[in-house]
């Protein structure tokens, strides 16, 4: 009987050292091609024939909407540490925004960052690059099948809130989020194809504009979200500065916060992980929590918490710079 061709991957992890020899881990090999291919199909945005200033504006606009508001907004800021409470139809329908980034499942998704919280830069976090390096907490972590993370009694420590709603349930069985995501494409398929119908007429224009909608609207948008995604858990444990001295080596990062919608002042959210927002200071701008304010205004948000340290905030620490 022929090895599965994932020993193959793990001994090269081993060998250059990604993996530990002792390591239970085993390499995720569908992850692995899933994220080649579409980092792959990205490419596709430097071809003249694909460039639309409607596809820029769709990427640029998909950051918002599937970036922060799906990611930011609702995967983290509200399923994850309900910095406030909304509506349930309003919670499901960002809920289903944060599954168009293709990251995961809800549940998976609220528990990995749980437990991150609990054991932040320590052996049990999933992602610090304290332990294993930059690329490791970019990427790395979730290309190998950790034992650890996606079995029954994590779920029941780290997300039982989530448990008691049947939406985030129903989301776990095989190809419902696929489902999501695959919708998502043939919604900007045929809006695509209706632009180029109403901006040129011809076969080609139509199909141009069809696939230029494809590539910047949803490819090479849920590349640039997974980046930013990423940059948060990386970047933002290396480099940056403190206001507050916590029990991991978060820091604040104003480039990653600015194209993160406010992520980037991560110290800040691991000394007060439930607050809503994130930016203390008066240059920390944090337009997810400017968002969240937007639907408080208009009925949709409520309860949101608000930081209670800032008096407490101190100056920043010569040795937040890491080398």
């Amino acid at each position: 009987m022929i090895k599965p061709s994932a020993n193959f991957t793990d001994r090269m992890c081993r060998r250059i050292g990604i993996l530990d020899r002792e390591s239970p881990l085993v390499a995720n090999q569908r992850m692995i091609v899933l994220v080649f291919l579409f980092h792959s199909l990205a490419l596709l945005a430097c071809i003249p024939w694909l460039f639309s200033w409607w596809g820029v504006g769709l990427w640029l606009g998909g950051h918002y909407l599937y970036g922060t508001l799906g990611m930011t907004m609702g995967y983290h800021r509200l399923l994850t540490h309900r910095g406030f409470t909304c509506p349930r139809w309003f919670e499901h329908a960002l809920a289903v925004l944060g599954v168009c980034c293709l990251e995961g499942t809800p549940m998976s998704w609220v528990a990995v960052h749980r437990m991150h919280h609990q054991h932040s830069d320590q052996v049990a976090d999933p992602h610090s690059p304290r332990l294993k390096g930059f690329l490791w907490s970019h990427m790395g972590w979730f290309m190998f099948l950790n034992p650890n993370l996606y079995k029954v009694s994590t779920y029941e420590r780290y997300i039982r809130d989530l448990f008691q709603d049947r939406f985030y349930k129903r989301m776990e069985k095989p190809w419902a989020s696929r489902r999501i995501y695959i919708i998502q494409w043939l919604v900007y398929l045929v809006l695509g194809a209706l632009v180029g119908l109403l901006t040129d007429g011809s076969a080609e224009g139509i199909l141009q504009m069809s696939l230029s909608f494809l590539v910047w609207g949803v490819i090479l948008r849920t590349v640039t979200v997974w980046h930013v995604t990423w940059s948060v858990n990386s970047i933002t444990h290396i480099w940056g500065y403190r206001n507050y001295v916590t029990r991991d080596q978060s820091r604040n990062n104003w480039v990653v916060a600015l194209v993160s919608g406010g992520e980037g002042w991560h110290n800040n959210h691991h000394a007060e992980p439930r607050a809503a927002s994130h930016g203390q200071r008066w240059w920390e701008f944090d337009h997810t929590y400017t968002s969240i304010r937007l639907f408080q205004m208009v009925g949709l948000a409520s309860n949101v918490v608000k930081p209670k340290r800032r008096m407490e905030m101190e100056q920043p620490q010569e040795e937040a710079v890491a080398s």
